[in-house]
């Protein structure tokens, strides 16, 4: 019996009908023109013989008596038919068809009288170009059990290199406490050890957080009161053009109560020629997706309107893994925000603001993260989280509170390498994510193997046009391609326009990589 970390529970406390708490992913499988046999039956397969590996896959939850404490995990034989199950489209179903099925299914809670994920396998799709079986598989993850990292090192275990599946370890059976109900007595007595056990390293790490904030605070003052004295100086728009400025967000459309509709929309870029540009910038992978959805708000806004004034911002979920953390599958990361300068017209100054907002970023989180518990005593927690999280949907609460953020963009690093489940080519690992009160779209990015599979979840009320600005995306990209290199610091490097013709045919590649990859699809 594993009692489950704070930030874990705290996806179930504030899971409502509206604000499902389980991430997934759409991948696209592909078996040979020839293959007649039955794929839901192998796959179900596939999945057992891999179980012994995927604890993740085989506990479920155990509530503590009235609720009083966070629930803990214990193994459970998950029933395969139950957890796989298979769905027949129109035959000659496309991309679209898939996108749809993710957003109705993504409302759907998970039960949690069985290990919390469920896998939808969909039949019916067009075939490939060479007349290739194909099918969609849409998979569900509650967040309390794993994070995002976790669920791709999930992946990693249940995929092979090859079409031929790797040998799995021999199936075991499960621990003696799967087939035996913890009683009150044992779950009470669990929570007490949990209770202690938190407040104990919650107190013996108050010490080092004070230090830390000090220092921070001794830093910073100087600082801060030279950009109070230049904020009193300078024009009255100068705090909306200066990367640093901490500023709340501009309320827009999605950011209000959140209803149970979900819309859903897929993008697949290149890989290799992001990498390409972003170096010639200077920029991060995740500056360049920042960029890339900095582009596409705008050109969504202008259409839709109105185009706030002020900068929106984003929620940006970092991890807090490490090398040794990483053979835990809960819950390891935390929020920051960033501004991404969608109020500049001008895409080379919007991506200097992004850079300078994202460094930001960077430094305020180098000093916060060894701050942030992943647990704490959770007595009573459970009822103030629920009863907080129906209160606030029900009082429309995300309308009346300053709004911090405007959306999630997410950047999960996925493997670099082509996969295959059950025998079937994986094409595709599309991110599907949370949204929640108050942030009605989530654009969750994932890197597999020369792709870069974007997510696009949004409340259908807030956001139903998913699929356009899916395509304000890709315009943004290829804009992002055609940027001019700036200047560096040697003289000679800043007469050569060699660079700007290079881009602009990258850019002419990618129009036609991201064209066959959609025929493909």
């Amino acid at each position: 019996m594993t009692p489950l970390a704070g930030i874990d529970a705290a996806f179930l406390h504030l899971e409502t009908a509206q604000m499902p708490m389980h991430v997934g992913a759409l991948h696209l499988l592909e078996m040979p023109a020839d293959y007649a046999g039955d794929f839901l039956a192998q796959l179900r397969a596939h999945i057992a013989a891999r179980l012994p590996q995927a604890p993740v896959l085989r506990r479920k939850l155990a509530t503590m008596p009235l609720n009083l404490a966070n629930p803990s995990w214990v193994e459970a034989e998950p029933d395969l038919e139950e957890h796989i199950v298979g769905y027949d489209l129109p035959a000659g179903s496309d991309m679209a068809a898939l996108e749809q099925q993710v957003g109705l299914l993504h409302t759907e809670l998970l039960d949690r009288e069985r290990p919390l994920w469920k896998f939808h396998l969909f039949f019916g799709l067009e075939p490939g170009p060479e007349g290739e079986q194909r099918y969609g598989l849409y998979t569900q993850l509650h967040h309390a059990a794993v994070d995002g990292q976790a669920a791709v090192a999930l992946a990693g275990l249940l995929l092979d290199a090859s079409p031929k599946p790797r040998k799995a370890a021999a199936p075991t059976p499960l621990a003696a406490q799967a087939s035996v109900e913890v009683g009150t007595v044992g779950l009470l007595r669990s929570a007490l050890a949990q209770q202690m056990a938190q407040t104990w390293h919650l107190a013996r790490a108050l010490p080092s957080a004070a230090g830390t904030l000090s220092g921070m605070a001794a830093q910073s003052a100087a600082g801060l009161a030279s950009a109070k004295l230049k904020a009193w100086l300078s024009p009255a728009d100068a705090a909306a053009t200066s990367p640093g400025a901490l500023q709340l967000a501009p309320r827009t459309r999605l950011n209000k109560s959140i209803s149970a509709e979900r819309s859903f929309a897929t993008l697949s870029l290149p890989l290799p020629v992001l990498h390409d540009v972003r170096r010639k910038h200077g920029a991060s992978l995740n500056d360049a997706l920042l960029f890339i959805c900095a582009g596409a708000l705008r050109r969504y806004f202008s259409k839709h309107g109105p185009l706030p004034r002020k900068s929106l911002v984003a929620a940006v979920p970092v991890s807090m893994r490490g090398t040794a953390r990483m053979k835990h599958a809960n819950t390891q990361a935390t929020m920051s925000v960033v501004r991404l300068g969608t109020q500049i017209a001008d895409p080379s100054k919007r991506l200097a603001f992004l850079l300078a907002a994202s460094q930001g970023m960077k430094s305020e989180l180098d000093h916060l993260k060894s701050l942030m518990p992943a647990d704490y005593p959770s007595l009573g927690v459970p009822w103030l989280l629920q009863a907080g999280a129906q209160l606030y949907g029900r009082a429309h609460v995300a309308e009346r509170l300053p709004t911090l953020a405007n959306l999630v963009i997410s950047n999960v690093p996925g493997p670099a390498q082509t996969l295959y489940l059950a025998g079937a080519r994986v094409l595709s690992m599309y991110p599907a994510s949370i949204v929640v009160h108050g942030l009605g779209l989530n654009i969750t990015v994932q890197s597999y193997a020369d792709s870069l599979d974007i997510g696009l979840m949004a409340c259908a009320q807030a956001l139903p046009e998913t699929n356009e600005l899916a395509a304000h995306l890709e315009a943004a990209f290829l804009e992002f391609l055609s940027l001019p290199i700036q200047p560096t610091a040697k003289p000679a490097a800043t007469k050569k326009k060699a660079p700007a013709r290079k881009v602009a045919s990258a850019a002419s590649k990618s129009r036609s990589t991201i064209k066959s990859k959609r025929q493909a699809a």
